[in-house]
């Protein structure tokens, strides 16, 4: 058999020559020597072109890489790789460049590029060696981000599972600035689906007849859709690629504070009764008015004008068209109430303290309480007719009660009342000072009460409520601290406005089933936030005040909105729903100051669902921030940003019918990354 291997064959001759001399084997082995030297030399030279082909490798790894980065299109690598090698001298090189997942970790990727150049046989042909030895370099450029190659999300839903976020039924989520993304999987069985980029966390995206409009979709799992729809992303912008989505906002001090203050209220002082010693009766006639009042009658007229001075008085009665005066400066007692059926009462500025009841009567010249104090104790008190009251404060240990259209008007300093109702187009119209109701505020149809700028604390009536507003009725207040140990409730077609104050406390649930306004601050609730019919909307202008609510609040105009806040934050134990035909103006501050927190809309740890539905039309301006709750939007709800950010992170996001719109808010990108992608491009391998 013929040996192929001139090497080979050589080595046999010499060791079966073993009786020849040594010049013969010197001879003999000459050529083996030569052969093996020259060997060397061309291994020599494959290792200096292998340090040619790795520094090609390495530059077209890199530019690979960076062109791959710019355009997202994998037709770029080859392309690049070879001109770069081209440029180092390589012109018969092979070159090949790809894209491999999972280098150099799970989840990354990186641009693989291979250099093979051929290098022909030098002196090795001594030894028979002919043709050429490939020479073969590779090198790997990662692309794992510094921050993540994808837009802020403005939609982020932190469930780990299926349907993480889903649209069925002709919805449609419009963000092309942002990202649309869970931590589970994304099922699109709609109109479809726009974003910057659409990323399933840890799961699968998959879309039927729908379309899914983004520079990437990126996905651990898989990407399923039929095959006659192309309305998806080309297959070179799809990366299956695990992404790390974590809630931006569960480490923040600023919200962890507030969230710690729900439940917090203020209390009301407690009330009593005024002392009041026993005296003589009081009553004031037309004809035969008995003793002490005679004195003090004007001639035979039925007015009667009492001095200056300090009076203890048993009963207070005026019948008739009988009209009385106390001139300024008395102090006066009464121990077993006040009944004016006359044709007017004055108690000038004098300090006027009452037990037994206050009947205000329908005399045509109603009662007038002047400056100074004014203390009610128990019993009942009924303002009918026109009632004022000038400055300073005033206690009244009972229910105060308008109907009819009886009114009430009262000038600067402390109001403390037991309960407040309003009926039958009745009104109260308050001063400068603080307000406190012990047992709740009750307003009916077409009644007013509007307070002036103060301190508000409400408790709560037997019922729960520290606030109900039946339809049509008013509750108007000014800037100044807010509390409410109890629900507040409102039905539709009332109007509520709160003032500014960083803390509005609400020890219960807040029903907005008519039109509110929010001074800017935070709000502190401690129940569910919702609003329930719409249909009144701002603005108003209070035949009482005069005073125009809801043109624009903080510069922003909120005309036609039934509920409308603007550099506000909601902290909540419960959900906030929406329905009806709400229409719902609702931004966040864009900084923080003032109790609100920066960029911070809404906040919930509750687990309970949340609704947003049949009709509602919201602007979110901020984040909406339900980590454990599952959001359903349906029924034609429309949610838009406006002109500020509005994003969205609950448990699961699930939209039926109607339109979504976002933006990222900047916790967004802070917190989980984004804002374009920066990636860091290095070699690994």
């Amino acid at each position: 058999m013929t040996n192929l291997n001139p090497a080979s064959s050589l080595l046999r001759r010499i060791a079966e020559c073993r009786r020849a001399g040594v010049s013969v084997l010197a001879t003999i082995a000459l050529p083996v020597l030569v052969g093996a030297s020259g060997l060397a030399f061309d291994l020599n030279r494959g290792y200096q072109q292998r340090i040619i082909n790795q520094r090609a490798a390495d530059m077209g790894a890199l530019g690979a890489a960076m062109a791959y980065k710019a355009s997202s299109n994998s037709t770029v690598l080859q392309p690049t790789a070879r001109d770069i090698a081209i440029a180092n001298g390589l012109a018969g090189a092979t070159v090949t460049a790809a894209v491999v997942n999972n280098v150099p970790t799970a989840g990354a990727s990186a641009v693989r590029v291979t250099v093979n150049q051929p290098v022909p046989y030098a002196l090795g042909r001594v030894l028979g060696f002919t043709g050429t030895f490939d020479v073969r370099a590779q090198s790997m450029a990662s692309l794992t981000a510094a921050m993540p190659p994808y837009a802020s999300p403005c939609y982020l839903a932190l469930f780990n599972g299926a349907n993480a976020l889903r649209l069925s039924g002709g919805a449609t989520i419009n963000a092309p600035a942002c990202s649309v993304a869970a931590v589970g999987s994304i099922y699109n069985d709609s109109t479809g689906i726009t974003g910057a980029n659409i990323i399933s966390g840890s799961g699968n995206i998959e879309t039927t007849w729908g379309y899914l409009t983004a520079n990437t979709l990126r996905f651990a799992g898989s990407f399923t859709k039929p095959d006659w729809n192309n309305s998806v992303p080309s297959a070179d912008k799809r990366n299956k690629q695990a992404t790390t989505l974590t809630d931006p906002w569960a480490n923040s001090s600023e919200r962890l504070v507030a969230m710690a203050q729900i439940g917090t209220y203020a209390s009301t002082d407690p009330l009593g009764n005024p002392p009041t010693p026993s005296g003589t009766n009081w009553n004031f006639t037309s004809s035969n008015p008995g003793t002490p009042v005679a004195a003090w009658r004007q001639g035979t007229s039925s007015e009667y004008v009492v001095p200056t001075g300090n009076y203890t008085i048993g009963s207070l009665v005026i019948g008739g068209d009988v009209k009385v005066t106390f001139q300024n400066g008395s102090n006066i007692t009464i121990a077993n109430g006040v009944n004016n059926g006359g044709r007017g009462l004055d108690f000038g500025n004098s300090n006027v303290y009452i037990n037994g009841g206050f009947n205000a009567g329908w005399g045509s010249g109603g009662v007038r309480f002047g400056d100074g104090a004014l203390r009610i104790g128990s019993g009942t008190v009924n303002f009918t007719g026109t009632t004022t009251k000038g400055n300073g404060d005033v206690v009244i240990n009972s229910t105060v009660n308008l109907g009819g259209g009886s009114n009430l008007t009262m000038g600067n300093g402390l109001h403390q009342f037991d309960r407040v109702t309003l009926g039958g187009g009745g009104w109260v119209k308050l001063g400068t000072g603080n307000l406190q109701i012990s047992k709740g505020v009750n307003i009916d149809g077409d009644s007013e009460l509007s307070v002036g700028e103060g301190d508000v604390v409400i408790g709560k009536h037997s019922d729960g409520t520290a606030i109900n507003l039946s339809g049509s009725a008013r509750f108007f207040m000014r800037n100044g601290a807010f509390s409410a140990n109890g629900n507040i409730e409102t039905q539709g077609g009332s109007k509520l406005v709160f003032g500014d104050t960083p803390n509005h406390y609400i020890n219960g649930n807040m029903n907005v089933r008519g039109a509110a306004l929010f001074g800017r601050g935070r709000y502190l609730i401690n129940g569910s936030f919702i609003n329930g019919t719409g249909g009144t909307t701002w603005p108003y202008t209070s035949a009482l005040t005069g005073i125009t609510y809801g043109n624009t609040l903080h510069g922003t105009n909120v005309s036609g909105y039934d509920m409308a806040g603007v550099n506000v934050s909601f902290f909540l134990s419960g959900t906030v729903n929406l329905a009806g035909g709400a229409k719902t103006l609702l931004e966040a501050a864009t900084t923080s100051g003032n109790g609100a927190v920066g960029e911070l809309l809404i906040s919930s740890m509750t687990t309970a669902s949340t609704t947003w539905s049949a009709g509602a039309q919201s602007r979110f301006g901020g984040v909406v921030h339900l980590p454990n709750s599952d959001v359903a939007m349906s029924g034609g709800n429309s949610t838009a940003g406006g002109s500020g950010c509005f994003s969205l992170v609950s448990r699961t996001i699930s939209v039926t019918g109607g339109a979504v719109t976002g933006s990222a808010c900047g916790i967004m990108a802070q917190a989980i990354g984004g804002g374009g992608g920066s990636t860091a491009i290095r070699l690994v391998g």
